[in-house]
């Protein structure tokens, strides 16, 4: 009996079966492949490689910048400038 000569929904059940298993065996291909690829990553060289410790070390040297503390009264004359100066600029 050929595949030809069932009825159409049956080949549709065939055709669809066919490729979910052919689906799930690439996928497990995959993820083999990936495990593999994981096991082998070595992350310190990768880290050597980039220069990471090389840049961590400019980043120590650079200057520690800090934000100005700013108390109520100054943030409020700051407010009460910016509503001036939104008042005297003409609207565009």
């Amino acid at each position: 009996m050929k595949i030809q000569d069932l009825p159409e929904s049956t080949r549709k059940i065939i055709f669809w079966l066919m490729v979910i298993m052919l689906s799930l065996g690439l996928l497990a291909w995959w993820a083999q492949i990936t495990q593999k690829r994981i096991s082998s990553f070595k992350g310190e060289e990768l880290k050597e490689e980039l220069g990471v410790p090389f840049l961590q070390e400019e980043l120590e040297k650079l200057p520690k910048i800090e934000m100005p503390k700013i108390d109520e009264e100054t943030l409020k004359k700051i407010e009460e400038m910016l509503k001036e100066a939104e008042k005297t600029q003409p609207a565009e």
